[in-house]
């Protein structure tokens, strides 16, 4: 019984002295999935970083709509991205990519 994964998406801000690369952020969320929930929470979690602006320092990920919590807390606990001190932020959390961009305006 194959059931269609409902997704999650997630727009956010960095705050950051410094612009954060693409992959930085990245590996950082994933990273903090793996940190907190282990890599059982981070498979569940089903995490992809659909947009990045690294001039605007937000972005888009998209989850599992069971993980969004989870993934939320794992935004949350960033606080450094290349040794560097860094906030990120979440924005909106929409289920569709047009709404979100619709709500937050990017």
């Amino acid at each position: 019984m194959s059931r269609r994964m409902r997704k999650r998406y997630l727009a956010f801000k960095v705050v950051s002295e410094q612009p954060v690369s693409k992959g930085d952020v990245a590996d950082a969320v994933w990273n903090a999935v793996l940190r907190l929930f282990g890599e059982y929470g981070a498979s569940q979690a089903n995490l992809a970083l659909i947009e990045y602006d690294q001039e605007k320092s937000w972005g888009i990920i998209r989850c599992s709509h069971r993980a969004v919590e989870m993934v939320r807390a794992s935004i949350a606990s960033v606080t450094e991205i290349n040794e560097k001190p860094v906030a990120i932020h979440v924005l909106r959390v929409s289920g569709t990519l047009k709404a979100l961009k619709r709500k937050v305006s990017l």
